[in-house]
């Protein structure tokens, strides 16, 4: 499997200004806005930290799915939530010809935590010897930070703040998720059921 962001969310759609008075930063001065790039780099590491805890995209973008088999023939769940468009899927041979599945023959069936590509029929189409499937989705909970839940907005403000007051620091166990922040994902985070299986 190998998912790919196809897009990345726009800096215009980062709550810049939001996370400046979070932070208190001084404002009226000359240089104003001179931080806004770094302001940025934390915003995206914290977005980045709290969708791989959570397995969620917070502001919508698109990805591509690469799979060499299907783990269940009926459905195949979608690592990223909330998905909210199928955009293609496409089947690849061996020899990388490639050919668009009809949109007639798979559906979304949403969910907040297990999108599913589910098949029409009785079965999801057939991934040749050796070849793969691609699926191109959307994912998100919309374009604006507005869209974004509370909770994991203000997860990201806080570690955000984290990674700016510890900027010059080597922190060890940098990898453990802040607790103020850990309990604010914790409901958002998949539970893995049904021992790795296709859902």
């Amino acid at each position: 499997m190998m998912l790919v962001e196809q897009s990345i969310a726009p800096a215009a759609a980062l709550p810049v200004a939001d996370f400046r008075d979070h932070l208190r930063l001084g404002t009226g001065f000359a240089d104003e806005g001179a931080e806004d790039s770094l302001l940025e780099t934390f915003l995206r590491a914290a977005i980045a930290a709290v969708e791989a805890w959570t397995g969620k995209a917070l502001l919508e973008r698109d990805f591509s799915l690469s799979l060499m088999g299907w783990r269940d023939g009926r459905a195949q769940t979608l690592p990223v939530a909330p998905v909210s468009v199928i955009n293609a899927v496409r089947i690849v041979d061996c020899l990388d010809w490639e050919s668009l599945v009809e949109p007639s023959k798979y559906r979304l069936q949403q969910d907040t935590h297990r999108p599913l590509m589910m098949a029409r029929g009785s079965m999801l189409p057939t991934i040749p010897p050796q070849g793969s499937v691609v699926i191109e989705f959307t994912a998100g909970f919309g374009p604006t930070w507005a869209d974004v839940p509370a909770d994991l907005a203000q997860a990201v403000m806080l570690l955000a703040a984290y990674y700016y007051e510890y900027r010059h620091e080597m922190r060890v166990g940098g990898a453990v998720m802040p607790y103020g922040v850990s309990s604010l994902v914790d409901r958002w985070r998949n539970v893995r059921l049904l021992g790795g299986g296709a859902r």
